[in-house]
């Protein structure tokens, strides 16, 4: 493990503001941010970053702790690995695994940090092939067509992989690890490389680190694009391509542009339209859904005008709509791509594009009376489209996504349209909403803990929630208490790492304590203890009646007064009334 000095030194070069908000756009609030919790399907902020204490807390699923325990959720990191990932990420030269060592076990069987190496070192070597003045000729030569400037090239690291298992000749002269290579996705074994004659894209995450990739071919291969293939670090319903470079873009203008191709993302940023990010090769998943409202207001989808890409477009936009985003269509004029309409057309051209996008309703309206004014639909057609648009109504309505008034304009138009009722159309949509809400209801997952019940558990907290803010009045009661007196399991562990560095240092941070904290379980308590102690305040008070309490309950085992009960009673009211209070400035109320 790492020592202590290097754990402070790193967490302390980290900033939380500045972690968190490369993985969610922050608005200030009070003397705290917040912004869409990345680790529960949130739809308004729940998340508050604390840049005082340097730690964050979900107030929907329980979520909390320090840039550590930020970076381990998020990533699927041990705390090791959070370590030497924000060690890297801060520039702090300190002993790590070598991409050339062995893989070590994780949760996810490998270490992501030895994938993120892997890529990062297949990257550079594709990169290098394509500058080969003779052998990357016909790569650069393929760019030149598609008028992809030198300058997108290194931005976007483009690179080359050559014919053959030149990847793995090349692993075996360096001596690197062809199992982490495999794993990666890149190599097949012993067998050859994964990605032959192909225009290579690294696909980043939103903090730069490569983490797949996609390969074009540039020969007649079956398959014009092909992606890596799952790993810990990679998924590609998880992942949109350009984010890392789109995101401040998005974020400070508030529209996300999507579109299909990695060509369509660089030719727009080469254009100046920096917003504009793309799935791999995928439909818009849930997945980019989330991603996409972390960071946009509204979201605008550009795709082909062939069937192919108005399908893509239709599946996209209810993903969108239960996201709660505010969601528009856009379409490039038939036998274009969006790379080729701006290289033709320029940036104005395609900020119109954007602009002139049409509602969600529109595209659906208009789909459904195509279909019903076209009479070589069959009745099954007819009811399949007009299935569709209910569903996209209800969908709207159970994401809170159409005003009131919208929502009766439409019933009434599609009254008019198919011949039922307006009630009877409220109806089936009252039933539609009615079954998504359950759904999301058995899929939602909130994190809660079960500290036990009673007099034990409600002192051992109170001593938790000032210690964690009010470190100083430790020495005042260090001779009353110790980590014995914890028997509820996640309290007692807590309270180990607490007196610890209390003991060590008396004005020992909150940061501090989390420091020594591996679990994100246990990081989570912590958390929400010193919050919900600082709302309470009170700190000398509450200390000094939580330790008479325990006093009492010592003597338990032996004799119990009805003195002795009426304190206690007295003891859990004041608690019970505190929460009250807490609870009721929560729902601003206070």
């Amino acid at each position: 493990g790492f020592d202590q000095a290097t754990i402070t030194q790193v967490q302390q070069a980290n900033d939380i503001i500045d972690i968190v908000a490369e993985h969610v756009s922050l608005s200030k609030k009070g003397r705290e941010m917040v912004g869409l919790c990345p680790f529960h399907d949130d739809h308004k902020p729940s998340m508050y970053v604390n840049p005082f204490k340097q730690i964050f807390k979900c107030f929907a699923c329980g979520a909390g702790g320090d840039v550590f325990k930020f970076i381990q959720m998020r990533e699927n990191l041990t705390f090791p690995q959070a370590i030497e990932r924000l060690a890297e990420r801060a520039g702090i030269a300190i002993k790590v695994s070598r991409f050339t060592g062995s893989a070590k076990k994780s949760p996810s069987d490998i270490d992501p940090n030895l994938l993120a190496k892997a890529n990062g070192w297949s990257a550079e070597y594709f990169q290098k092939n394509l500058a080969d003045k003779e052998k990357g000729a016909y790569g650069r030569e393929y760019l030149e067509q598609r008028k992809i400037t030198d300058e997108s090239i290194n931005r976007w690291r483009l690179g080359l992989a050559f014919s053959g298992d030149d990847l793995l000749k090349t692993a075996r002269a360096k001596q690197v690890t062809l199992d982490t290579l495999t794993k990666a996705g890149l190599l097949m074994g012993q067998s050859g490389d994964k990605f032959t004659n192909r225009l290579m894209f690294p696909i980043t995450d939103v903090t730069g680190r490569v983490i797949g990739f996609g390969g074009r071919t540039l020969e007649n291969a079956p398959a014009k694009y092909i992606n890596s293939p799952s790993t810990a670090l990679f998924d590609k319903s998880n992942c949109l391509y350009g984010l890392e470079h789109a995101r401040h873009k998005i974020v400070s203008s508030g529209t996300a542009v999507v579109v299909e191709g990695y060509t369509d993302v660089i030719m727009a940023h080469q254009a100046g339209c920096e917003n504009v990010v793309a799935t791999l090769g995928t439909s818009l998943t849930a997945g980019h859904g989330r991603i996409l409202r972390r960071y946009a207001k509204k979201a605008v989808l550009v795709f082909d005008s062939d069937v192919a890409g108005v399908e893509a477009a239709n599946r996209a936009l209810q993903v969108c709509l239960a996201q709660k985003i505010d969601i528009k269509i856009a379409s490039v004029p038939q036998g274009k791509d969006p790379c080729d309409f701006v290289l033709e057309h320029g940036k104005e051209a395609f900020d119109d594009l954007v602009e002139n996008a049409i509602d969600v309703f529109q595209f659906k309206w208009k789909r459904l009376t195509e279909s019903l004014g076209n009479d070589n639909k069959t009745l099954s057609d007819n009811k399949t489209a007009i299935e569709d648009f209910l569903q996209t109504v209800a969908t709207a309505i159970q994401a809170q996504n159409i005003a009131a008034i919208d929502q009766g304009l439409i019933v009434n138009k599609l009254s008019n349209v198919i011949g039922l009722s307006s009630q009877q159309i409220r109806e089936e949509l009252a039933k539609r909403v009615k079954r998504g809400t359950s759904q999301n209801i058995r899929n939602q997952k909130v994190q809660r803990v079960d500290f036990g019940e009673g007099l034990g558990a409600a002192v051992q907290r109170e001593i938790l929630e000032v210690l964690l803010n009010e470190p100083g009045l430790f020495a005042n009661v260090s001779g009353d208490i110790s980590v014995d007196d914890f028997d509820v399991p996640e309290f007692s562990q807590i309270a180990s790492v607490l007196f610890e560095s209390l003991n060590k240092n008396a004005k020992a941070a909150l940061t501090e304590v989390l420091g020594k904290t591996e679990e994100v379980e246990i990081a989570n308590i912590i958390t929400e203890l010193s919050r919900t102690g600082e709302q309470k305040g009170n700190y000398t008070i509450r200390l000094n009646d939580a330790i008479e309490a325990l006093k009492r309950l010592r003597k338990q085992n032996t004799t119990t007064s009805i003195k002795d009960v009426e304190d206690q009673t007295k003891f859990l009211r004041n608690i019970c009334e505190n929460a009250a209070e807490e609870n009721l400035t929560n729902l601003g109320m206070l």
